[in-house]
């Protein structure tokens, strides 16, 4: 089932999200409908906030770029940032209207410690793509958008729009 996307100013994406507890049916369904989600948004990852669930669940795909689906459901996700940070050209959001887009820094590689649907424990190192992929995600489970990764001013304008966007759909 394709889920309601949670945009910004929402928030709920200011949240802090709490760990999973149980993996339950409803947790399985719910990674299946957020995959499903991501996929028609269509977007590379999507973490359970931006579908209104304060839990500590994301999905991504880093294949998707290059038509080769590696779905991923990470529960309770932890990283640990390694190597330089590098500057992840133009990143958007799902969450983020107006298809606004920015350069942000991140690290080049990260340590990932997760849970996957079955319980099984995933220890691994990720790069590149995949490492920005997560470390976007991750933030959502912070409370955190990339857009808080930006500087005052490129900020301060992109408010203003939304601001601006919002009193128009308001007024109508």
């Amino acid at each position: 089932m394709i889920l309601d996307i949670v945009t910004y100013p929402d928030p709920r994406l200011k949240e802090v999200c709490v760990p999973v507890q149980d993996i339950t049916e409803e947790i399985r369904q719910l990674a299946a409908d957020m995959l499903e989600t991501m996929y028609d948004a269509p977007g590379v990852g999507l973490a359970a906030p931006q579908v209104g669930r304060n839990i500590r669940m994301l999905v991504m795909d880093a294949g998707v770029q290059e038509d080769k689906k590696q779905p991923r459901v990470l529960i309770n996700p932890q990283l640990t940032l390694e190597g330089e940070k590098i500057i992840s050209k133009q990143e958007g959001c799902l969450s983020v209207p107006y298809n606004y887009r920015a350069d942000v820094p991140r690290y080049e590689r990260v340590h990932l410690r997760a849970l996957d649907l079955d319980g099984n424990v995933i220890d691994e190192e990720l790069s590149d793509f995949a490492a920005i992929i997560v470390q976007h995600e991750c933030d959502h489970l912070d409370g955190l958008l990339f857009i808080d990764h930006i500087g005052r001013l490129r900020r301060s304008l992109y408010d203003n729009k939304v601001k601006k966007c919002l009193k128009r759909k308001h007024a109508e």
